[in-house]
């Protein structure tokens, strides 16, 4: 016998396809959405947390370079040379704005005569630290200030530690001082 069959004319196929329902395939459908939430979510937490991180870096940016203002005014402020007394109040002024620069001018004779009567000094900020950030934009900073001056004679050194709370405000691109306490 041949393993070949001959069909007759007229005569259906030995093979008839059944038709089966098709199974409903729900885990590939279920697997891509699942997988579509997982990466917006995602998404989402990365875009959140950039945003977090650049907000926090504007912030630290920002209270460096008023703190690394207020303590190079701090150190100018705090060396005196009565030979330059002048210049010295003309350099206080120029970085003097509001109240501060109000009383600073009215009483810049005054002040011109006690450094010019004062010894050398020579001042540091030993440290400072943001205090808190006002509404219109300036800075509360604490200072720690050290002044160190010699006698007349300049056999004694004097050295004088001070807390100082400067309010600094940006105007344009420039910080300046717009009031100045020594806190006791």
């Amino acid at each position: 016998m041949s393993p070949r069959r001959k069909f007759q004319p007229g005569e259906g196929p030995l093979l008839v396809p059944r038709t089966a329902k098709p199974r409903p395939r729900w885990g590939l459908p279920l697997a891509a959405v699942v997988s579509a939430l997982l990466m917006a979510a995602a998404i989402t937490v990365s875009a959140l947390m950039l945003i977090s991180h650049q907000s926090q870096d504007r912030i630290a940016a920002r209270d460096r370079e008023v703190l690394s203002y207020v303590k190079w005014f701090m150190a100018d402020f705090t060396s005196i040379d009565p030979y330059h007394a002048n210049d010295y109040v003309q350099r206080i002024l120029n970085q003097a704005t509001g109240d501060f620069a109000k009383q600073y001018t009215d009483k810049a004779n005054e002040i011109l005569l006690q450094v010019a009567r004062a010894e050398p000094t020579t001042g540091t900020a030993l440290d400072a630290g943001v205090e808190r950030w006002n509404d219109d934009g300036s800075a509360t900073v604490l200072v720690v200030t050290g002044v160190t001056s010699k006698s007349s004679d300049e056999k004694q050194v004097f050295e004088n530690t001070n807390r100082w709370s400067a309010t600094a405000k940006q105007e344009g691109n420039q910080w300046k001082i717009s009031n100045l306490l020594q806190v006791i």
